[in-house]
């Protein structure tokens, strides 16, 4: 358990550092609303009111931020490869090789498709 103490530390400090800037934020930060704060932002967007459901976005994100989940989990697996790389020889280097050429055949069926354009 003593190998893990300086782990958990750490992880109550982070913790207790957010909590404390939350609190401290909501308790002495400004509370006044004016015009310029209502005004429209940078880009240009009014700021209105959404609706109770939370309005509707395009498909398109969903499917961006899908596309973003399956590249990550790929890297997520070439670390641990690259960690054993010499451990798993040929074999290792054949299965990666299998991994990462199924995943681009998804990515050119995706971009084949248009999965990529935002028009």
């Amino acid at each position: 358990m003593n190998a893990y103490a300086p782990i958990l530390v750490l992880g109550a400090l982070g913790a207790g550092f957010a909590i404390f800037s939350v609190v401290m934020a909501t308790l002495i930060g400004p509370k006044r609303y004016n015009r310029a704060k209502l005004d429209a932002y940078e880009c240009g967007i009014e700021p209105t009111p959404t609706p109770a459901g939370g309005g509707r976005f395009p498909i398109k994100y969903y499917l961006t931020a899908m596309l973003f989940i399956i590249f990550d989990i790929e890297i997520v697996f070439l670390y641990p490869w690259a960690v054993t790389f010499d451990a798993l020889g040929v074999f290792g280097l054949v299965e990666m090789l299998l991994f990462v050429l199924t995943v681009f055949v998804a990515y050119a069926y995706v971009w084949r498709r248009g999965g990529l354009e935002w028009d």
